[in-house]
């Protein structure tokens, strides 16, 4: 996994919460690959895991060696691929995707109200009232409300916007889990066990809370991954939301992906998937006593659309109950970066491990010299590549949000 994360400015005398303030990134390679059906069926944190070694044959102590393939190469090559990109757009009116401008110019919106007091009663109503193969942006203004549903937007209706009122914002509440029989019969599997999934493009949210109220699992048992908001589209954006719930809350499934000022909770891996994502001024927080895993990134050289992928935190606060892991790798090549990023004392030293995880650890979360062996202190310039909306080609997709009526 690489895990870029700020390096603090305190001393280990530090208060509960330290900020970084620059940036050290670790690469590992995963233990043992997964799938979403299997992804937590043990979970135990590797005593050994800080003296692995690195995918480049390296030892670990300096996280850096020269020769071909090694992590040294690896950050040059996102240094280059950045200052070739800015000086290829510099002269270029940044604009927005031909598609998405002509479907924000033929807005419409629906009003959805349980109450009756809208155009339709439930979001299902409202998401079939869509047209297939949609060009326009259709806002769905969900009033405040409980709305126990599981949601499905099709990659056949794209251009859809949920939005509520901040204040008092609307929940979209159900309760499946990886163990929920499915209408065969069989465990439906952690992919179908999302209240919300969104394989449409360019979709936003605002105001909105995403639960999956699924009784909390013991970390690692069997089919207890239980989704409140898959994410399968690309060009999808989210502002103010909450995505709440245990085991396997978010599944950032596939595409490019922007949260903003979000809330994300839960235990287990409770950010994964293979999605090129970020997370700007967002809340992480664990609900679980017990060892929590914030993110499971499947970034692999054995997925074709997944090795360009990755998750990137600016600005965000982690903290929480129970002791916190930053991530595990799911895939052969994971990549997780944290940036200018506050970690309570709840994050483990350590940081994060290869895919069994056995012993909690202790002490501050801003302590990167406690950090795995084969770390590396990136340069403001060497961390640029992962430190903005550029990470997911922002300009040309990455609105404003609408406001609710």
């Amino acid at each position: 996994m690489e895990i870029i994360s700020p390096s603090s400015s305190s001393n280990n005398n530090s208060p509960v919460l330290a900020t970084f303030l620059v940036v050290l990134v670790v690469l590992l390679a995963s233990s043992r690959p997964a799938s979403s059906q299997n992804q937590q069926s043990t979970f135990t944190i590797n005593p050994g895991g800080a003296a692995a070694a690195r995918p480049d044959g390296g030892k670990g102590g300096g996280g850096g060696g020269g020769g071909p393939g090694s992590f040294s190469d690896f950050v040059a090559q996102n240094v280059q691929h950045y200052v070739l990109s800015e000086r290829k757009y510099a002269g270029k009116v940044k604009a927005l995707d031909a598609e998405l401008s002509a479907a924000e110019a033929a807005a419409e919106r629906y009003v959805v109200s349980g109450d009756g007091k809208g155009k339709f009663r439930t979001i299902t109503d409202a998401i079939k009232a869509v047209p297939e193969y949609n060009k326009k942006r259709v806002i769905l203004d969900i009033r405040p409300g409980t709305y126990k549903e599981k949601l499905l937007i099709p990659f056949t209706k794209p251009f859809i916007t949920f939005v509520g009122n901040p204040r008092s914002p609307p929940t979209i509440m159900w309760d499946d889990r990886a163990a929920t029989p499915g209408k065969d019969g069989q465990p439906m599997g952690t992919m179908l066990s999302a209240t919300v999934a969104v394989e449409a493009d360019y979709f936003m949210a605002s105001g909105i809370i995403f639960k999956n109220h699924a009784p909390m699992a013991a970390p690692g048992a069997h089919g207890g991954q239980a989704v409140a908001l898959r994410v399968f589209g690309s060009k999808v954006a989210m502002y103010n939301c909450t995505i709440d719930g245990g085991q396997d809350t978010l599944y950032d499934h596939k595409g490019l992906h922007y949260f903003k000022n979000c809330l994300i909770r839960g235990s287990v891996d409770f950010i994964f998937g293979f999605g090129r994502s970020l997370y700007a001024d967002c809340t992480i927080e664990s609900v679980t006593k017990e060892v929590a895993v914030v993110t499971a990134q499947q970034r692999s050289k054995n997925i074709a659309e997944a090795i360009d992928t990755g998750f990137s935190f600016l600005r965000c606060k982690i903290s929480g109950i129970g002791q916190i892991y930053l991530g595990r790798a799911w895939g052969d090549s994971s990549r997780v970066v944290y940036s200018y990023t506050t970690m309570g004392k709840e994050v483990v030293p350590i940081g994060w491990d290869g895919w069994e995880v056995q012993k909690p650890e202790h002490g501050p979360g801003a302590l990167p010299s406690k950090r795995i062996g084969w770390s590396l202190v990136l340069s403001d310039i060497q961390a640029k590549p992962f430190t903005g909306s550029h990470f997911v080609y922002g300009d040309s997709w990455i609105l404003p949000p609408p406001k609710s009526m």
